[in-house]
């Protein structure tokens, strides 16, 4: 069983290695998704992986050297498939209010 959740980091997680930080837990962890910068200086995150997995993930995003993680906002989303896990270059424009 997969599940798909959606993260909205902020703090100072941007121009820190903070998105490199993210793939590579993603990556230790085997969940796949993408990290991008949004442009008002939070991090979206998109992940899939078995719940239990995305748990630990979600709790290692604030182990991240030198940044400064002030707050996650957690959805669950659709399930989505992602090949691998990604840094998208540039900003993420998000749609929906969250």
């Amino acid at each position: 069983m997969v599940k798909s959740i959606e993260l909205i980091i902020s703090g100072k997680v941007q121009k820190v290695g903070f998105r490199a930080c993210i793939k590579k837990i993603a990556m230790d962890l085997s969940i796949t998704g993408t990290v991008t910068n949004l442009p008002d200086g939070r991090v979206h995150v998109q992940a899939t992986g078995d719940p239990m997995i995305l748990e630990k993930f979600i709790s290692m995003v604030y182990s991240c050297p030198r940044a400064i993680v002030r707050s996650v906002k957690l959805s669950e989303i659709p399930e989505r498939t992602f090949i691998d896990f990604s840094i998208l270059k540039g900003e993420a424009q998000i749609s929906t209010e969250l």
